[in-house]
């Protein structure tokens, strides 16, 4: 059975159609086993590939399951920006579409190819056991640099770092064994940390590293990660609302433009751009 799959980039800059984080969606993953899923998401090698699904709750245009090579994530921001794309083509649903993810149901509006995103939940924060400087020698950073690390889930927890410059978190080089063992949210879990610095009015500069195969590993834009820094802001009491475009990618050559969004109502968005760069079948 040959199955039908689209590639795209999502949170692509101006100009660029090769920016932003790449994505494999597959149009229907019926029949399809987890296992098989899983097998296919590690034969593509993207950091997350999608499976369209019918939906299953009131309400949803589809279902849709997540996979890195090597788990499934319940909620992820740029595969849910990209594979809200390939729905509307798929079902003419028009600009809005409302996905069903493990996480919820994340509603997902556009304009042209600008997609924008409503978190998948209200975001929970809690403070590390790790200190500060501790979690700033994780990352290579000197004392001072980190302060106010938090835990933040407005869909996938992780673990937020806020750095006192742009150039410092430039200059973050990841010690694998500390991010092991202090960036998991939970025992057992994934080690993610996202380190940010406002790098201007209105203008972020962030990073995020997660433990893959036994290393360190840089993603090029991360959605679930900016909606957290939307919860990181909300729970330090920031003036609302609040608009903030996040610079992201640049160390690995792959530039991202994130738009975050907090509303007055607390509401969290997320937005970028969306590329489709070509589509293919494969017989697994």
């Amino acid at each position: 059975m040959a199955l039908a799959y689209r590639l795209l980039n999502v949170f692509t800059v101006e100009g660029d159609r090769l920016s932003g984080n790449p994505l494999c969606v597959f149009e229907d993953g019926a029949g399809l086993t987890a296992a098989r899923m899983q097998a296919l998401a590690r034969q593509f090698n993207l950091s997350e590939t999608t499976f369209v699904l019918p939906p299953a709750a009131p309400g949803a245009t589809a279902r849709v399951r997540i996979f890195t090579p090597d788990f499934e994530m319940p909620f992820a921001g740029h595969p849910t920006l990209g594979t809200a794309q390939v729905v509307r083509a798929l079902t003419g649903a028009g600009d809005r579409v409302v996905l069903e993810m493990a996480a919820g149901l994340v509603e997902v509006r556009a304009e042209g190819d600008r997609w924008t995103l409503r978190a998948a939940r209200a975001p929970v924060t809690r403070a590390p056991e790790a200190p500060d400087d501790l979690l700033a020698a994780m990352v290579g950073l000197p004392p001072g640099a980190v302060a106010g690390a938090r835990f933040v889930d407005a869909g996938v927890e992780q673990l937020i770092l806020p750095v006192r410059s742009a150039a410092e978190v430039e200059a973050a080089r990841p010690d694998p064994a500390l991010l092991s063992r202090h960036a998991r949210a939970t025992p057992g879990g994934e080690a993610m940390a996202y380190l940010w610095a406002e790098a201007g009015p209105g203008q972020v500069t962030a990073r995020l590293f997660f433990m893959a195969g036994g290393g360190v590993v840089e993603d090029p834009a991360t959605g679930s990660a900016c909606a957290n820094l939307g919860g990181w802001l909300l729970s330090t009491g920031a003036a609302l609302p609040l608009r903030r475009v996040v610079d992201q990618g640049r160390a690995v050559r792959r530039p991202s433009r994130l738009e975050l969004e907090v509303t007055e109502g607390r509401a969290i968005l997320v937005g970028g751009q969306v590329v489709e760069l070509g589509r293919g079948t494969i017989s697994p």
